[in-house]
C-alpha cells in the first residue's frame, strides 16, 4: 500500500527510534530526581532535546515547553493567554481555516465570555491583511493564524501577520505543526510569539509536542495549564516523558538537517502528481498554486459520485479526504467551503500529502490508478 497521508501523522525515523529506546529500560530515571545518576542522565537528554528544538525554532530553550502534541498546547496557549489578559480584553482573531483544534477551544472561549473574529479566506485560501488589521480593537489580545494549513496546504503571510501585531502590541499565535520540519520556521524573524506542534509530523513519536512561548519583547504569560509539582516552568506539572521528549529532539534534529533536501524531493514529486491529475477532466486544485507546503496537493476532481474515488483507493493508496465523516453523515470539509468550493466539489476532493520516502515509481502508480477509477466512476 502506497502511503500519501503524510499529514495526518507520519513514521517514526528509525534514529528517532534508536535514540529514544535506552529511555525505556536502562536509562528510565525520572528527569525531575535530582538525587542520583538516573535522574541526572534524564535531565540531560531532555535539556539537549529542548536545545534541539530551540535551534529549529531559533530562540532559547527556556523557551521550549514540553507538552503530549499541538492540541494540547493549543489548549494550554489560548486558555492560558485568555484568562491572564482579561484585564486587557477578551477579543482573539482567528481564521475561519484554522485547525479544529483552535476553532473548539475558540468556541469555548466564548462561552466563557470571549469575543472572537472569523477572519474569511479567499478561493486561494489566504486572508487579507487590510481586512486583519480591521479586526484588532483596543480589546485584542491574540491574533491566532496557522503558518500552514492542513488540508491544502496553504501558506499564510506569517511575517507581515507578526509585523502587524508587534505594531498593533497584540500577540501572535502561530500552529507551526504541519509547517516545521517542511518549511524553516524562525520565530523571530516572523515575529511569532506563541507556536505549538507535534513531533509526529515530523517523523517522531506521537503522544509528545511542545510549545514555544516567547520570554522577551515581548513575555508572554500564560496561567498553568496542569498544576502539581511545578515541571516546565510550573505550566504543565507531571512527570516528563522522557523517551518521548528524546524522540521529539532527535527528530527535530533531522529535521533541521534534511529539511532542503525534503523540500527539492517533495516539490518534484507533487509537481509530477499534478502534471499528470489536473489534466483530468474536471479536476482542479484547491489552494494557492504557489505559496503552499512542498508535499500537499489538495484536488477535486467532479462528475463522479460523492466519496466514490477515495472508497475506491482506500486499499491500495493512503489518502485523506477533505471530507469529515461523522455518524454516517458526510459533511464537506469547511476549509474547502470557506474557500468558496461549492459541495459537490469538497464531497470529492483528496488531499494527497506526500513524505521522505516516497519514489517517482510510487507516483506513478498512483496517477495511473486514479486516472483508471475516474474513468470507471464517471462511466458508472
Amino acid at each position: 500500500m502506497i502511503y500519501l497521508d503524510h499529514n495526518a501523522t507520519t513514521p517514526v525515523d528509525a534514529a528517532v527510534l534508536e535514540a529514544m529506546m535506552p529511555y525505556f529500560m536502562h536509562k528510565y530515571g525520572n528527569a525531575a530526581s535530582t538525587a542520583h545518576r538516573f535522574g541526572w542522565v534524564a535531565a540531560d537528554a531532555v535539556a539537549l532535546a529542548r536545545e534541539h528544538v530551540a535551534m529549529l525554532l531559533n530562540c532559547e530553550p527556556n523557551e521550549i515547553i514540553f507538552t503530549s502534541g499541538a492540541t494540547e498546547s493549543v489548549n494550554m496557549a489560548l486558555k492560558g493567554v485568555f484568562e491572564i489578559y482579561q484585564t486587557k480584553g477578551r477579543h482573539i482573531v482567528a481564521v475561519a481555516t484554522e485547525h479544529k483544534a483552535v476553532l473548539d477551544v475558540c468556541a469555548s472561549l466564548e462561552r466563557r465570555g470571549a469575543q472572537v473574529t472569523y477572519l474569511p479566506v479567499d478561493s486561494n485560501g489566504l486572508i487579507d491583511l487590510a481586512e486583519l488589521e480591521k479586526a484588532i480593537t483596543p480589546e485584542t489580545i491574540l491574533v491566532c493564524i496557522m503558518m500552514a494549513n492542513n488540508e491544502t496546504g496553504v501558506i499564510q503571510p506569517i511575517e507581515a501577520i507578526g509585523r502587524l501585531c508587534k505594531e498593533h502590541g497584540v500577540l501572535f499565535m502561530s500552529d507551526i505543526t504541519q509547517a516545521v520540519g517542511k518549511l524553516p520556521v524562525d520565530v523571530q524573524a516572523l515575529g511569532i510569539d506563541i507556536a505549538p506542534l507535534s513531533a509526529h509530523k515530523m517523523y517522531g513519536p506521537k503522544g509528545v509536542g511542545a510549545l514555544y512561548l516567547r520570554r522577551r519583547g515581548p513575555r508572554v504569560k500564560l496561567t498553568p495549564m496542569i498544576e502539581g509539582g511545578g515541571h516546565e516552568n510550573g505550566l504543565r506539572s507531571g512527570t516528563l516523558n522522557v523517551p518521548g521528549i528524546v524522540g521529539l529532539g532527535m527528530s527535530a534534529e533531522l529535521a533541521a538537517e534534511t529539511r532542503t533536501d525534503y523540500f527539492n524531493n517533495t516539490l518534484y514529486l507533487r509537481q509530477m502528481l499534478e502534471k499528470t491529475l489536473l489534466a483530468l477532466p474536471g479536476a482542479r486544485l484547491n489552494g494557492h498554486a504557489g505559496l503552499r507546503l512542498p508535499n500537499t496537493s489538495n484536488i477535486s476532481f467532479g462528475g463522479i459520485r460523492p466519496g466514490g474515488l477515495i472508497k475506491s483507493l482506500s486499499n491500495t493508496v493512503a489518502v485523506s479526504s477533505g471530507s469529515a465523516c461523522t455518524s454516517a453523515l458526510m459533511e464537506p470539509s469547511y476549509v474547502l467551503k470557506a474557500m468558496g468550493v461549492a459541495d459537490e466539489l469538497a464531497y470529492n476532493s483528496i488531499r494527497f500529502s506526500l513524505g521522505r520516502n516516497n519514489t517517482e515509481a510510487e507516483i506513478i502508480e498512483v496517477t495511473t490508478l486514479v486516472q483508471r477509477l475516474l474513468e470507471s466512476l464517471s462511466n458508472g
